[in-house]
């Protein structure tokens, strides 16, 4: 399969430049996909250098290149200190995670992600777990439906979609199917904006499946163990949710971006923010890659 019909990444050079890539290093790509920053990593390492890409859906491992000094771990990301303690590697000298959403998903029917095909409500990464879209949207109740919406869609008529759903729920039976979603929904979304609403349920409701945040959030902490002083953590995002998280690690070590100091004051930060303001794609990126346009990139270094 070609990178291209997969996955184009984005920043590519920008997130190239921010690792700050050593011949002889040891990195990880937290979220391998098409392989595209992968390879462009491989490019820059020696025979002594390696690379360990992450990647919890099946089919992205048929995009692994056949390389020695590159090792495929089909998992999630957030499994990654015991994997890389599993293959003997104690510290890296720099973590990507690129946590857009392959082309490959948006554009695979089956898979359920996007609103623009009919497909089944799954959308699910990893196709080895149980718990589906359809299955949120037919067993949660309409106030954990509402926080879900507004939680991680950010949506202000969040009460009214949950309140549609639950009736659509009980009049006609379960949802089994993208088009039913949109369906229920396309009513209560403003008509001049309704298709950037429509994929803000999608977001939520994959954040849901596939516990985003918790895996992001796991990752971010786990960064701070396995890289060595001076490596550096690269991470793209493409919602404020994910964005949020990720700024408030770079410059405080925590989620929540409580910033804690020592006896003196001086900050107790791990890592050093190396990016002020997150690096963003150029006119001629978004005009050759339109969905790199709500891409951020954040880069840190650690202490």
């Amino acid at each position: 399969m070609e990178e291209t019909q997969y996955h184009i990444p984005a920043l590519l050079p920008q997130t190239l430049e921010g690792l700050a890539l050593r011949p002889d290093g040891v990195y990880v790509d937290a979220t391998f996909g098409g392989g595209g920053h992968s390879r462009a990593i491989l490019q820059s390492l020696d025979g002594e250098g390696h690379l360990y890409s992450f990647d919890q859906d099946s089919d992205a491992a048929a995009n692994a290149p056949a390389d020695p000094r590159f090792t495929f771990v089909y998992s999630n990301f957030r499994f990654l200190r015991n994997f890389l303690r599993y293959y003997g590697v104690t510290a890296v000298d720099g973590i990507l995670a690129d946590l857009g959403v392959s082309f490959h998903h948006f554009d695979t029917p089956e898979r359920g992600f996007s609103f623009r095909f009919d497909g089944p409500l799954d959308m699910r990464m990893n196709r080895n777990c149980r718990r589906t879209a359809a299955e949120i949207l037919n067993g949660s109740d309409e106030e954990a439906l509402r926080n879900l919406l507004r939680t991680y869609g950010e949506l202000s008529n969040a009460g009214r979609l949950a309140s549609a759903i639950v009736r659509r729920r009980q009049s006609q039976g379960p949802f089994t199917d993208t088009a039913s979603l949109t369906a229920c929904v396309e009513p209560l979304l403003n008509p001049r904006q309704a298709k950037k609403e429509l994929a803000m349920i999608f977001q939520a409701l994959r954040i849901e499946v596939n516990d985003e945040m918790g895996a992001l959030r796991d990752l971010l902490q786990q960064s701070v163990d396995v890289l060595r002083p001076g490596g550096r953590l690269a991470v793209i995002t493409y919602h404020s949710l994910e964005d949020r998280m990720v700024k408030n690690f770079m410059r405080t070590g925590n989620i929540d971006g409580e910033r804690r100091t020592d006896f003196f004051g001086r900050c107790e930060a791990p890592m050093r923010l190396l990016t002020s303001r997150p690096v963003v794609p150029d006119e001629q990126e978004i005009l050759s890659n339109p969905r790199s346009r709500s891409a951020k990139l954040r880069v840190a270094e650690k202490i």
